[in-house]
C-alpha cells in the first residue's frame, strides 16, 4: 500500500500537467487565429482586342457625343439612354425635354416613353411565366386556350411558338388599331374577335411580323391567368421588379400622367395627345428608362434582378437560345427576341416605332450587357440601329476579318435574284392587297455585278458565299433561299427575323396604272361627251332621241360619273388606311361603288337599244366602249377587294 500511493500521486500530477498544457495551447491558438471572411469574388473582366474600357467614364462621353449629334438636327424633343452590365446600371441619362413648353428635362427615373412594339417582350415574358406553371404549352394548338377559333392552314394549327416567332402566317391587319379618345378605344378582346385575318402562309414557314399574333398571345395570357392582361403584367412583372413607372393602361393612371412625355414630331412642333392602341399587348406600354433597365437586367441575369426572380433560368435560356431562321446565313427569331447579330456577336432585341416615339432595346447575352434608347420626335429611321452597332463595335469589337473575295458566280446568281418582290408583311383578302402592290421591291444589277435595291437604300451587295451578299460599307448581309434554281425568298440581316421578300406575281404596278388610266380616261371622255352631244343637238346637229331611248341614254351616263367618284375616293383612302374615324367615309365609298356597278345595267340596255336603232353609230360605239370599261372596272374591283359586304383590312 505504501508503494501504490506515490505512484497514484505521480500519475495524478502527470494528468493534471498534461491537461494544463493542452488548455494553455488551445487558449494560445485561439488568441493567435483570427478568422476573416474572404473578399467577395468578382467576375473577371475580359477586354477584347481593340475594345474601349467598359466604364461609365468612357461610355458616358461617347453616348453624349452620339446623342448630341442626333439632337442637333432639331428632330428630337427628348430622349433617354440606359446601359446595364453584370446586373448593374452603368449609365442612365436623359436628353432634351419631356415637356418642351415647360422646359421640363427628361428624367430617366420617371419620364415615361411610349415604346410601341417593345411591349411584345413583356407579353412574351408573361407567356413564359405561364409555361413555367404548365398552364401553357408552346407547341399546342392555341385554340385550346381561346373562346373563338383560328382556322388551320394546310392542316397545321397555330402554336404559341409560331406567335412568338412571327411565323403564324397571318396577313397584315390595320383597321381600328388606333383610337383618339378613350370612349372610342376598342378592347383587345373585341378587336381580335371582330375579324380573324386570313392565314396566307403555312405555320412556321414565312416570317411576317404580326401585331394580331402578339395581341392574340396577350389575350391568351388573360384567358389562362384569369385576370386582365395589364393587371397580370403589373402583378407578375412590374411589381416584382419594382417598376413604378411602367404601365399598359390607356390612358395612364392619374398618378403617372404627369410623367408621360407627350409626343412631338420635332423639338419645335406642338405635342400630340396620348395615342391609344387597340392591340394593347402588342404596343401600348409606357415606361421609363430606369424601369426598362430592371427588365433588361432580369433577362441578362438568368431571370433574376435584385431579389426578384422574374423567370426560371431554364426559361431565359430557352428564350435566348431557340432560333427559327427562314434563310440560311441571316439572323432569325429567338422566342420573342429578334436576332440583331453583328460580326458574330449575338445581339437580341426589339424595336418600337409610332409616329412620335422611336425606341430600341438590345441585349448582349454573352456580355451580360444591355442598352435601351428611346426618343420623342422623328429622327433618322436608322439612328437607333446605328447607335447600337456603334456601341457593339466600340466595346465588343470583332476579331480582324479578311475581306472575302467576290465569287465567280456573282453575276449568274445576281441575274437569278433580279426581279420584282413583295414584302411578306402584306394582305391578300382585302384592299391592302392593292396598296401593297404599289410597294413592290425591285432587285436590279449594276454593271459590276452587284445587287442594287433602291427601295431599301444605297447598298451595293457583293456575293461572297453562294447566295449570300455583303455590303462592304455597312457590313450588312443579304441572302436568298433557293429552290430548284429559283428564288423562294430573300431578305437582309436587319429585316430577316420578321420580314422576307417573296417573288411578285400578277400585273406590275406600271401595268396596273396603265389599265387604270385607260379605264378612267374612257369614263371621263364619256362623261364629257354627254354635255357636248346635248349642245350639238340644241344647235340642230344630230337628231333628238325618242323619249324611251333618251331616258336610257341619260341613265347610262350616270354610271361613269360614279366610277370616277369611286376611283377618286379610293385614291384618297388608300394612303390613310389604318387611321381612326374612316368608317363612315369607307361606307359611303362602298355605296358609291355599289351604285356604279348597278349602273352597268342601264348601260347594257342602252347599248342594246342603240344597236337596234338605224344610224345611231355614236351611241353604238360609245355604248360598247363604256360597257367594256364597266366590265373592266368591275373585274378590277373584285380582284382587289374594293367592294364587298364588309371592309375589314
Amino acid at each position: 500500500m505504501r508503494t501504490v500511493a506515490p505512484v497514484v500521486a505521480r500519475g495524478t500530477r502527470l494528468v493534471l500537467a498534461m491537461a494544463f498544457t493542452l488548455f494553455a495551447a488551445r487558449s494560445h491558438a485561439q488568441a493567435q487565429i483570427e478568422i476573416k471572411p474572404l473578399p467577395e469574388s468578382k467576375a473577371a473582366t475580359i477586354t477584347q482586342l481593340g475594345a474601349h474600357e467598359f466604364t461609365a467614364s468612357d461610355l458616358q462621353p461617347w453616348l453624349d457625343e452620339q446623342m448630341g449629334k442626333a439632337m442637333s438636327s432639331g428632330s428630337i424633343a427628348g430622349a433617354v439612354m440606359v446601359v446595364v452590365k453584370d446586373g448593374n446600371t452603368v449609365v442612365s441619362k436623359g436628353y432634351g425635354y419631356a415637356d418642351v413648353a415647360a422646359k421640363k428635362p427628361v428624367d430617366p427615373a420617371s419620364t415615361m416613353f411610349r415604346v410601341a412594339s417593345i411591349s411584345k417582350l413583356f407579353t412574351w415574358t408573361a407567356v413564359m411565366q405561364l409555361v413555367e406553371k404548365h398552364k401553357l404549352d408552346l407547341d399546342a394548338d392555341i385554340n385550346r386556350y381561346l373562346d373563338f377559333r383560328i382556322p388551320p392552314r394546310d392542316g397545321k394549327p397555330v402554336t404559341m411558338r409560331d406567335l412568338m416567332t412571327h411565323t403564324a402566317g397571318f396577313e397584315d391587319v390595320l383597321r381600328d388599331r388606333y383610337a383618339t379618345a378613350p370612349a372610342s378605344l376598342m378592347s383587345n378582346e373585341v378587336w381580335l374577335k371582330r375579324w380573324v385575318p386570313a392565314r396566307i402562309y403555312p405555320a412556321g414557314d414565312v416570317p411576317a411580323y404580326s401585331t394580331y399574333g402578339a395581341a392574340l398571345a396577350g389575350y391568351i395570357v388573360q384567358r389562362v391567368s384569369g385576370m386582365p392582361f395589364d393587371t397580370y403584367v403589373e402583378r407578375h412583372i412590374f411589381t416584382p421588379l419594382d417598376m413604378q413607372h411602367a404601365s399598359f393602361k390607356q390612358p395612364l393612371p392619374a398618378n403617372l400622367q404627369d410623367d408621360a412625355a407627350p409626343g412631338y414630331r420635332s423639338a419645335e412642333a406642338s405635342p400630340h395627345a396620348f395615342e391609344l392602341r387597340t392591340a394593347a399587348p402588342a404596343g401600348a406600354l409606357s415606361i421609363s428608362g430606369d424601369d426598362m433597365a430592371r427588365f433588361m437586367i432580369a433577362h441578362l441575369q438568368y431571370g433574376r434582378a435584385g431579389e426578384a426572380q422574374l423567370l426560371e433560368q431554364a426559361s431565359v435560356k430557352q428564350m435566348q437560345t431557340y432560333l427559327r431562321a427562314a434563310i440560311p446565313g441571316l439572323p432569325g427569331m429567338a422566342l420573342g427576341f429578334a436576332h440583331m447579330d453583328r460580326d458574330g456577336q449575338v445581339i437580341l432585341g426589339h424595336g418600337g416605332d409610332i409616329p412620335d416615339f422611336h425606341s430600341l432595346v438590345a441585349l448582349f447575352p454573352e456580355q451580360h450587357t444591355g442598352i435601351f434608347i428611346a426618343t420623342d420626335g422623328n429622327p433618322d429611321s436608322q439612328l437607333l440601329r446605328r447607335l447600337v452597332d456603334g456601341f457593339s463595335v466600340r466595346y465588343f469589337p470583332p476579331l480582324p476579318q479578311l475581306k472575302l473575295p467576290t465569287l465567280a458566280t456573282a453575276k449568274t446568281h445576281a441575274a437569278q435574284l433580279a426581279g420584282r418582290y413583295t414584302s411578306s408583311i402584306t394582305s391578300q383578302s382585302n384592299v391592302l392587297a392593292l396598296r401593297d402592290r404599289f410597294h413592290e421591291v425591285q432587285v436590279g444589277i449594276a454593271s459590276d455585278g452587284t445587287l442594287r435595291i433602291p427601295q431599301l437604300g444605297n447598298e451595293a451587295w457583293r456575293e461572297v458565299k453562294p447566295y449570300v451578299w455583303v455590303d462592304d460599307a455597312s457590313g450588312h448581309r443579304l441572302a436568298a433561299l433557293m429552290r430548284d434554281g429559283t428564288v423562294r425568298m430573300w431578305s437582309i440581316d436587319t429585316l430577316s427575323p420578321t420580314q422576307v421578300f417573296l417573288p411578285a406575281t400578277g400585273w406590275t404596278p406600271a401595268r396596273i396604272m396603265s389599265a387604270l388610266t385607260i379605264l378612267l380616261a374612257v369614263f371621263a371622255l364619256i362623261v364629257l361627251s354627254w354635255p357636248v352631244t346635248a349642245l350639238l343637238r340644241q344647235r340642230g346637229i344630230g337628231s333628238a332621241l325618242p323619249e324611251d331611248d333618251e331616258r336610257w341614254y341619260r341613265l347610262s351616263r350616270i354610271a361613269p360619273i360614279l366610277y370616277l367618284l369611286f376611283a377618286g375616293g379610293w385614291a384618297l383612302m388608300l394612303p390613310r388606311l389604318g387611321a381612326p374615324h374612316l368608317e363612315m367615309r369607307l361606307l359611303l365609298l362602298q355605296v358609291v361603288g355599289l351604285f356604279a356597278v348597278l349602273g352597268t345595267i342601264p348601260i347594257a340596255i342602252e347599248t342594246w337599244r342603240a344597236w337596234r336603232t338605224p344610224g345611231a353609230w355614236w351611241r353604238r360605239i360609245s355604248g360598247v366602249i363604256l360597257l367594256l370599261g364597266c366590265l373592266g372596272a368591275i373585274t378590277f374591283m373584285v380582284n382587289f377587294h374594293l367592294l364587298g359586304p364588309g371592309y375589314n383590312y
